[in-house]
């Protein structure tokens, strides 16, 4: 693997996550608060922080990291005056580097304006911030059912092994909808005992194969936009 991934949990559900290259560079995605990551840091390196959208459970920690790591900051180019202040504004299409390591930028809205997602081709593994959960899906708090669904099909191109590296451990009550709404589904069962023991263990049921995803997850499954919106009006009162 061209990165080490490590999720360091914060708040009360969220997830930062640090990401060590092999030439000792290492990147955080979303990180809500400081005091988790710098004790995993210690007096370690920190090269750069990622942002996948504004809202403060993803912001909250930047300004402590940035002062004392000297980290630069890369996050949406849309709506910049809502972030901490960027080194470097990224767009769809945009790509950099972690160490040797390539990172792909795209362009997903429906939950935040602007919300990006990240995508490491080389592991892979895909940093989707509060688009894509495992078994769920973003709340449509700034945008459309049809951006997020749009955004959620993004993904399509990503291969299975894909490791879905999400901002929140929502899985259990994700799971508890999807079987609500699809009791048949094998694969969701499996994955809900699956998620059961890792919770009971005090592991995070995170990260997760894209692939399992689309086996289980309602809102990847969803056969067009009307269906998927009428999904996460289900889940909003569920």
């Amino acid at each position: 693997m061209s990165l080490d991934i490590q999720s360091i949990p914060v708040l009360s559900d969220n997830y930062v996550w640090l990401l060590k290259a092999e030439d000792g560079t290492r990147a955080v995605v979303d990180p809500g608060e400081a005091g988790p990551v710098m004790d995993v840091l210690g007096e370690g390196r920190l090269d750069l922080i990622l942002l996948t959208h504004h809202h403060a459970d993803h912001t909250g920690g930047v300004e402590a990291l940035r002062e004392r790591y000297g980290a630069k900051v890369f996050g949406p180019s849309q709506k910049q005056e809502w972030l901490p202040k960027l080194d470097r504004g990224l767009g769809d299409g945009d790509s950099f580097y972690i160490g040797s390591t390539k990172v792909d930028v795209l362009l997903t809205p429906g939950h935040a304006v602007g919300h990006l997602s990240y995508v490491v081709p080389e592991v892979p593994a895909l940093f989707c911030g509060d688009v894509l959960f495992s078994v769920g899906c973003g709340r449509l708090l700034e945008g459309t059912a049809e951006e997020l669904y749009r955004s959620l099909h993004r993904y399509d191109a990503l291969p299975d092994n894909t490791l879905v590296c999400a901002g929140h451990e929502y899985t259990r009550s994700n799971i508890a909808f999807a079987l609500h709404v699809d009791p048949d589904n094998q694969a969701l069962k499996a994955r809900a005992v699956e998620v059961e023991t890792l919770l009971e263990a005090g592991r995070p049921t995170l990260p997760v194969s894209l692939g399992t995803e689309r086996a289980t997850n309602p809102f990847l499954r969803a056969s067009d936009v009307s269906h998927f919106a009428d999904l996460r009006r289900q889940k909003d009162t569920f």
